[in-house]
């Protein structure tokens, strides 16, 4: 026990070894300013559909688990899984059904629900015989009041078949459904005019299948994936099968280690987007490992369920965001079995959609010390659901998280000088050709030079030393001028502001545009503040939870602690106000991934803003100058 405690105090405990790549970058920098960077490791082949790995795997380890889903039927602790080589059978089966309803690209196959066998049954089959299919955002569904980003997706698709996991749950989406759309669920009420999902699996009948299947090339569409728009409504992105494929075969190199045995993952992330879908999903099907579906979430009730699948279940590489590692860590210190099994197999700690906070990260570290007396390789990378998603990779250790490593092979990095910043574009394989039948947000999207425009602006490292990577600079189109011309760089400056303000805010929405200074809304986390307002009744709502005085001091204490660290204008933030109501899916406030659209808040919220500058100040802004 001595020596655990000592290792807990110690960051130099060693890393635990780890066969991970060494990509090597090389510049070429043009007289207009504009620097190219690519890997010189080549790009390995590829097969042309990534239905190939199920077949090789359901061939050379047909009894390996390949998924697995918590049983929520009876008491019982058990998981329901499933062989590759059942899973190859099933898909078969299914694949079949879908043939014999002439489903195409003009009609493809929409999926309403989240992670689950079925949807994973379904989206294998359909990319089996080249059917793409859209896994939407259940949020679309079951946080929306309107539908109206789930008609306009409806719309946009022409869909042939819907499918939705929970008739119960999704019964008003599935009303939503144009007519003469068949419906598909596991199974529906007596009354429910749907098809149960059993029902589309039906007996192989001559070569129909393998002949569908051989037709599926890598410009065959995969599926769509929805990103939302500046505008609010969402984009769907082409996803190639040579996307996925391609994008594998860089990772492999990047992560060496997923050839040497297969993967074992725990997983929440959706598979509505790219990062659950593409690179999660598609990873443990290319490297024939192992997929256990967590039915938690970085949410107070999903957190606990995440805790309890890792106490049952070691992984070998573990996906997260930023949240989810926060959520998770007071289980981590709470149970040590729960540290035992989680860090006893653990080859990889992988974080992505914003940097991981450098104490969340020392606390895994020395947590893992602790247990095993080596530290866990703690990675990330930058790409988008354009990009399949993995363009840049680190597979190294950097004090600085928001160092995005590298390009992948094949990848070929475009930095364009944009005012004081570097604009982002890349090129390769996984790119997507394109938005379905959105044509002008297609063309707007690439350059004369057929790079994709990222959006994001990244920064040297070191100017000399393109090996050393490349730090997140920002969204560029968050980006804005005060009065006084200065720009403020929105997205370092956010970042900074919620690590300044965990736990106490969720997000935060800068304004500042032709003004003098910099102001702030405050999407707060109501039950951290609530914890800081003893006596208040646990069921206050928010608005009065948020006029504590308590609260607004706490605010007010951080608010003017990091006014006194900024450098000047374009960093010091001097007013803000606590938002009493959340983001808004149904206006666009708040994205399917729930991130902030901050043009959308800024708009719909203008009086607000207007009450940021105003004089007298109003007495719900808060200021450093009180």
């Amino acid at each position: 026990m001595a020596q655990n405690s000592t290792l807990r105090q110690d960051s130099r405990a060693p890393l635990r070894p780890v066969r991970v790549g060494s990509l090597k970058p090389e510049m070429t920098r043009r007289a207009d300013g504009t620097t190219l960077v690519r890997c010189t490791d080549p790009l390995p082949a590829y097969p042309d559909k990534i239905t190939l790995h199920l077949e090789r795997w359901a061939r050379e380890a047909p009894d390996r688990v390949y998924l697995a889903q918590r049983n929520t039927q009876g008491s019982e602790v058990s998981w329901r899984t499933l062989t590759y080589r059942d899973t190859f059978t099933q898909v078969r089966a299914i694949a079949q059904g879908l043939l014999d309803r002439d489903l195409s690209v003009e009609r493809p196959v929409v999926i309403l629900s989240g992670n689950d066998i079925e949807q994973a049954l379904l989206s294998l089959a359909c990319m089996m015989i080249g059917v793409p299919y859209a896994p939407i955002s259940p949020g679309y569904s079951l946080l929306s009041t309107d539908f109206g980003k789930l008609r306009y997706v409806f719309d946009l698709l022409t869909p042939g078949l819907v499918y939705a996991g929970n008739a119960t749950a999704f019964v008003r989406a599935l009303d939503a459904v144009p007519d003469g759309v068949e419906r598909v669920v596991p199974q529906p009420p007596a009354a429910a005019n749907a098809t149960p999902f059993a029902a589309l699996a039906t007996t192989v009948r001559g070569d129909a299948v393998d002949r569908a299947h051989a037709a599926v090339g890598p410009d065959t569409i995969a599926k769509f994936l929805f990103t939302s728009g500046s505008t609010g409504q969402p984009k769907g992105v082409i996803n190639t099968q040579r996307m996925m494929c391609a994008n594998q075969s860089m990772l492999q190199v990047g992560f060496g280690f997923l050839t040497d045995a297969p993967p074992v993952v725990v997983d929440w992330l959706p598979w509505s987007h790219t990062f659950g879908s593409n690179h999660n999903f598609n990873m443990v099907l290319t490297n024939g490992g192992s997929l256990y579906i967590d039915d938690g979430n970085p949410t107070p009730a999903g957190a606990p369920k995440t805790a309890r699948n890792l106490r049952e279940i070691a992984p070998t590489i573990y996906f997260n965001v930023p949240k989810g590692y926060e959520a998770l860590l007071p289980h981590l210190r709470a149970d040590r079995q729960l540290r035992e099994n989680f860090f006893s197999r653990l080859k990889l700690l992988f974080y992505a959609g914003a940097g991981l906070n450098k104490a969340i990260a020392d606390e895994y570290a020395a947590l893992s010390a602790e247990v095993t007396g080596e530290r866990i390789l703690s990675v990330t990378s930058l790409g988008s659901t354009e990009t399949a998603p993995a363009s840049l990779l680190r597979t190294f250790e950097s004090a600085m998280p928001d160092n995005m490593g590298v390009p992948m092979p094949g990848v070929e990095l475009k930095l364009v000088p944009f005012e004081d910043k570097l604009e982002a574009r890349l090129r390769g394989p996984h790119i997507t050709p394109g938005y379905w039948r959105q044509d002008e947000l297609t063309r707007g999207a690439f350059d004369d030079e057929g790079f994709y425009n990222l959006g994001d602006a990244l920064k040297f490292v070191d100017p000399n030393d393109a090996g050393k990577g490349f730090l997140f600079d920002g969204r560029l189109a968050e980006d804005f001028k005060l009065a006084t011309g200065t720009w403020v760089s929105v997205g370092p400056l956010r970042v900074g502001f919620i690590e300044h303000f965990t736990p106490l805010a969720r997000d935060v929405v800068l304004a500042g545009i032709n003004q003098d200074d910099i102001t702030a809304l405050i999407f707060p986390d109501v039950e951290a503040c609530r914890a800081l307002c003893n006596g208040l009744a646990a069921d206050a709502p928010p608005a009065q939870v948020l006029v504590d005085p308590r609260v607004r001091d706490r605010f007010r204490a951080l608010l003017m602690a990091l006014a006194a660290r900024s450098t000047g204008s374009s960093t010091r933030i001097c007013r803000a106000i606590l938002l009493e109501t959340p983001a808004s899916l149904d206006i666009g406030e708040a994205t399917d991934k729930g991130s902030i659209n901050q043009r959308a808040v800024l708009r719909h919220r203008a009086e607000l803003v207007e009450d940021l500058y105003r004089a007298p100040r109003p007495a719900h802004v808060i200021s450093i100058d009180d």
